[in-house]
């Protein structure tokens, strides 16, 4: 049995998504590893669907243990941040050596020094590189599902993970009306109150709130036009499988979050002029996503359809 290389990135889509690319890194470097991504599981078990790592341990955030089954895995990758929690969670599988970025809380000291101001999926490779593998932008990439081809409608994708980077259902809804294109609401089984107040009234919008799986987000994804949304998964699977997009920023900023492929098919709407407290995971709406007019949204989607 080939020994098993445990990655932790315990976090959501749109983490997962920005570090696919140090994922195939780390493929390459271990050729004779068993790849496992402690991550939720809806994500690890579509990422192993599609190839990129060979199977899931499920967890979601640091709260609890890791349940590694059997003996301890042969290495420990810290994908998931600084630490010193993720760093001391791995710790106790007891894998044979572990790999991330130095952390003087956490007593670990064999990595390389933690990177700010970096893009997010160019911090994870440069890890992956300071161990001498190779890894890029490129990496990101992930195929269509077979057979699939663009479709003539758009996809808004209006939720968020918080409040802070949650533009107006009511702007949502605008943009919606306006389109001449059929348009697709996707979002999770919380965003069905969302999806009926977007769709209430305008027969070519389609609510598909809570009815799709990761596989059939991404089909949906990968068949729009152009999807829009806020800063959130979504908005890197655009990325991923190259759809236009057009994607709304507010307490993070894109050079560290935003799209690094074809960028010509994505465009950004940023008012960084605009003073921030720059906290993606609070309860209120950000000013520079309040910033964000409906006419900015309408003129962004409008060029990328053109």
């Amino acid at each position: 049995m080939r020994p098993a290389a445990l990655l932790l990135r315990a976090l959501g889509l749109g983490d997962a998504l920005t570090g696919v690319a140090a994922l195939r890194g780390w493929r390459r470097l271990l050729p004779d590893h068993r790849l496992v991504l402690a991550c939720p599981r809806p994500i690890g078990s579509w990422l192993t669907d599609l190839g990129v790592v060979d199977g899931v341990l499920a967890t979601s955030g640091l709260g609890r243990p890791l349940s590694w089954p059997g003996p301890p895995p042969d290495l420990a990758v810290n994908l998931h941040g600084r630490g010193p929690q993720s760093h001391l969670l791995l710790e106790r599988t007891r894998a044979r050596r572990s790999l991330g970025f130095a952390c003087e809380r956490a007593k670990f000291a064999a990595g390389p020094p933690w990177l700010e101001q970096v893009h997010e999926v160019e911090r994870w490779c440069s890890l992956v590189r300071s161990y001498g593998g190779t890894c890029s932008a490129d990496d990101l990439r992930l195929p269509l599902p077979d057979g699939r081809r663009r479709g003539d409608y758009v996809l808004m994708h209006p939720g968020a993970g918080f409040p802070a980077r949650r533009w107006p259902a009511d702007r949502w809804r605008d943009v919606a009306a306006a389109q001449h294109l059929p348009v697709h609401v996707t979002g999770g089984s919380r965003d069905r109150a969302l999806g009926r107040r977007i769709a209430d009234g305008l027969p070519h919008v389609h609510d598909l709130t809570g009815r799709l799986d990761l596989a059939g987000l991404a089909d949906q994804v990968g068949g729009a036009r152009v999807v829009l949304s806020s800063d959130t998964g979504v908005a890197h699977l655009a990325t991923a499988v190259r759809t236009r997009s057009v994607t709304i920023f507010g307490p993070s900023s894109p050079q560290v979050w935003g799209p690094l492929l074809d960028l010509e098919r994505h465009d950004v709407i940023w008012h960084q002029e605009v003073p921030s407290p720059r906290q993606p995971n609070a309860l209120t709406l950000d000013p520079r996503i309040a910033a964000v007019s409906v006419a900015e949204m309408l003129a962004a989607t409008t060029r990328m359809i053109e």
